[in-house]
């Protein structure tokens, strides 16, 4: 137990908080992680057969992110980097946690230090709606891990929105109590949310949630109102891509709510608030990624690029968009700026703040190098990683473990088409070194539990 305590007082050490002004004057947070969403699935990022109204507004009210990377191409990774601040292998999550040892590829390590306890010092309380997907079992649960609420599911997926299960197992708590809720996951979650924004009202504490949502990842399972009202409306979509779309637009309806909640409390003014998604779309149940090659899974744009955006009355403006790039973690030491408190340069993480960025101000790219990594199994991975490693304009990846790598000049080509790996060794060199030294480094840090 020492070494995990010790390790958090190194980072706070090297993390140096400091308070301007009082707790009051601190501007609740509120993250928002869709599950799956493609680049292209919401009106304000291009698509015209789904509506998207309340995610829309959100975005339109401050800054449009369209040069936003996952972490991941796959859930747990990103979450894991997202919370942590760090690159997903350094805190021993590669790859999806799921519940059967045999098809588990992370295990959370003692020494990560998450998003909450760097908010506590700070003043806040912190909580986390929806899926976690980070650890079933202590010491790696929401409380376990320094949230002060949850209420939401451990596991990776439901096997069906209704009854909350997968393979056959109960992942609903509330805090550390199962619970065995009835309804549809994301109005539970939206409920739930609003339930918590109610209750933080009259505290003069600030608030961060992290509100995860499970649409629109499979399976594709929205209310059959909303499916109809989208075939009525769409002429001759598909049935596929209307449920999809359904999934899409019954997920903006909650966000509407827990939006409308914030202003019903008189909180909307004084809140932060980040929207994004773990990965792209999954190709092969409908979703648009946009012009982007491929989709989740996959270390192609479409697998990797994700639509974001932020808004905070006051601070950002409204109806911005910029192309500066950013990635999951990111949002880590963006929360804990805009929270007041200050990162000294030896701190650990690997992620930087776009606070700048948000506020206007002119700023240098986060990172000169940009890495993506993903561990799986089955026939496909056999318990191998794919990679990707960006460098400016150039980008190579491998995206099958048995596959040649490819490089490509997103400038010139961004839709990932003319691999130029043989035409340009020089360069495939060039980024492979980087690429491997980036692996020597994740290879301290175990991934898997002991048996």
């Amino acid at each position: 137990m020492l070494r995990p305590l010790l390790l958090a007082l190194l980072v706070i050490t090297f993390l140096w908080l400091t308070s301007h002004g009082t707790a009051a004057d601190r501007p609740n947070i509120v993250v928002i992680i869709a599950d799956d969403l493609g680049y292209g699935d919401l009106s304000c990022f291009g698509a015209t057969d789904l509506q998207t109204p309340h995610t829309d507004k959100l975005i339109a009210a401050g800054m449009k992110f369209t040069n936003f990377y996952a972490n991941c191409p796959v859930c747990s990774p990103t979450r894991a980097a997202l919370l942590t601040g760090r690159y997903q292998d350094l805190v021993g999550v590669p790859g999806v946690i799921r519940t059967h040892t045999e098809n588990n590829w992370g295990h959370l390590t003692e020494e990560a230090v998450l998003l909450p306890k760097f908010l506590e010092p700070l003043g806040y309380h912190t909580a986390i709606v929806g899926k976690w997907h980070l650890g079933l079992a202590a010491p790696n649960t929401p409380n376990a891990r320094g949230f002060d609420h949850f209420h939401g599911f451990l596991g990776d997926m439901m096997d069906d929105y209704y009854t909350h299960r997968r393979h056959d197992m109960n992942y609903m708590f509330e805090n550390e109590t199962e619970i065995d809720p009835k309804g549809h996951a994301t109005d539970l979650f939206t409920k739930w949310s609003c339930d918590y924004i109610r209750s933080r009202g009259d505290s003069k504490e600030p608030f961060f949630l992290y509100l995860a949502y499970n649409a629109p990842h499979t399976p594709i399972q929205p209310p059959e109102n909303w499916v109809e009202k989208v075939k009525q409306r769409e002429s001759g979509i598909s049935d596929r891509r209307a449920k999809l779309v359904a999934l899409i637009e019954h997920m903006d309806h909650g966000i509407g709510q827990v939006l409308a909640c914030l202003e019903e409390t008189s909180q909307a003014e004084n809140t932060l608030v980040i929207f994004t998604s773990d990965n792209g779309g999954q190709v092969d149940v409908g979703a648009n990624n946009g012009p982007l090659r491929d989709g989740k899974q996959s270390m192609y744009e479409g697998g990797l690029k994700v639509p974001t955006g932020v808004r905070w009355p006051g601070k950002i403006a409204a109806g911005t968009s910029t192309e500066f790039q950013a990635m999951s973690m990111d949002i880590f030491p963006t929360v804990v700026a805009a929270a007041g408190g200050r990162m000294d340069d030896s701190s650990r993480l690997d992620s930087r703040s776009f606070l700048p960025t948000l506020l206007g101000e002119s700023q240098q790219p986060l990172r000169e190098w940009w890495f993506f990594r993903r561990r799986e199994g089955g026939i496909r991975y056999g318990g191998k990683t794919i990679e990707a490693v960006r460098w400016g304009d150039w980008k190579l990846l491998q995206n099958s473990p048995f596959a040649p790598l490819e490089l490509y000049n997103l400038k010139d080509d961004p839709q990932e088409q003319n691999d130029l790996a043989d035409k340009n060794r020089q360069m495939v060199q060039r980024l492979n070194h980087e690429l491997r030294k980036e692996i020597q480094r994740y290879g301290a840090v175990p991934w898997q539990a002991k048996p």
